[in-house]
């Protein structure tokens, strides 16, 4: 009855990752927990942040978010930004300290004057959310900017979104192609399969689908499951590459398992439709209800469309009901007509 095709485009901004993704400083030759303990109580800031990162990962050390925390403030008050990043991070979530948007805040903005890049980030994240302090999108592309300048990957990531979508600069689609491929060249995944949706539909560049496909590969491979969904989209219609359904079953798979909301939709379609995979329509419920939980409207309506004809559910109009209207609030337009049409009995 449905297709399940469509490309999509990341609309989600990056969120702040940096309490455990950031790399060490080096400090001389120290590696031990014993060396660096040696080297913080002698002052040296970047040893206080490494033995940090070693209590708040567990590595060498038992771990410790409160030691974490009394070593990321050591190594911020001895003028290391990327202590100061961790420790406002930590005041963000609440680990090892009393969760407190405010001191994140302040923390992020000492870091990023320090040159912090993942400082300037996370702080441009709170000003884009409103967290800790006004919402201000201008004031986010500015320091997503700093963070993009300063060779963080997933500040070019979302200052290219704010760019795509006009939101705090005004919309320039080449120069978010210019933003996402210095993204993915930063091996930013969502860079990558951004990128690839701007060759697929020719924004910001000649449409090019062998590139995309390129791109979309490259994200999936960097565990991007957009990039998974949107290159088995490729292969399901043998646009860009040869057609391959046994391919794309495989990558939309790989989508889901990854959270991919929309994955698990196609998904559910080809095992409804049995194209590139044994014909199981309970299988198809299974998925179409976990789209639906991710909040892809395609989903919620397809579910809506197996509860209406008791295809491997009970039959229930009430059902179909629910999630067309589902649907319909995700702003799908089928999702609307489909409930109407049930609601008054016109066909």
């Amino acid at each position: 009855m449905f297709t399940e095709g469509c490309l999509m485009t990341r609309r989600i901004l990056t969120i702040v990752l940096w309490l455990i993704a950031l790399g060490t400083v080096n400090v001389a030759s120290a590696e031990t927990p014993q060396e660096l303990t040696t080297l913080c109580q002698k002052g040296k800031a970047g040893a206080c942040y490494n033995l940090g990162l070693m209590y708040a990962n567990g590595d060498g050390v038992t771990q410790d978010d409160f030691k974490a925390v009394e070593l990321y403030r050591k190594a911020c008050d001895g003028q290391e930004p990327l202590g100061c990043t961790n420790l406002g991070y930590a005041y963000q979530q609440g680990t090892g300290v009393t969760q407190d948007d405010f001191k994140a805040v302040e923390l992020y903005r000492k870091a990023c004057d320090g040159k912090s890049a993942a400082g300037c980030f996370n702080l441009g994240d709170m000003y884009r959310t409103g967290t800790g302090v006004t919402q201000d999108a201008v004031k986010a592309v500015e320091l997503y900017q700093k963070a993009c300048d300063g060779k963080d990957a997933a500040g070019c990531f979302n200052l290219g979104l704010m760019y795509d979508n006009g939101d705090g600069v005004t919309q320039d689609s080449v120069k978010a192609v210019e933003l996402y491929r210095k993204a993915c060249d930063g091996k930013n995944a969502p860079g990558c399969s951004n990128l690839g949706g701007m060759y697929a539909k020719g924004t910001g560049v000649t449409q090019d689908f062998f590139k995309a496909v390129e791109l979309y590969q490259k994200a999936c491979d960097g565990q991007d499951a957009r990039g998974c969904s949107n290159l088995g989209v490729m292969y399901k219609q043998g646009t860009g590459v040869t057609q391959d359904s046994f391919k794309a079953v495989e990558l939309f798979r790989k989508a889901c398992d990854g959270k991919n909301a929309p994955g698990c939709s196609k998904l559910g379609y080809a095992y409804e439709q049995g194209t590139g995979v044994t014909q199981d329509s309970f299988k198809a419920v299974e998925l179409y209800r976990k789209a639906c939980d991710g909040k892809y409207a395609g989903g919620c309506w397809q579910l809506g469309w197996m509860y209406e004809q008791g295809n491997s559910v009970r039959q229930s109009v009430e059902d179909a009901l629910t999630f067309y209207g589902k649907a319909c609030d995700l702003k799908e337009k089928l999702g609307c007509e489909y409930y109407s049409r049930l609601k008054t009995g016109k066909k």
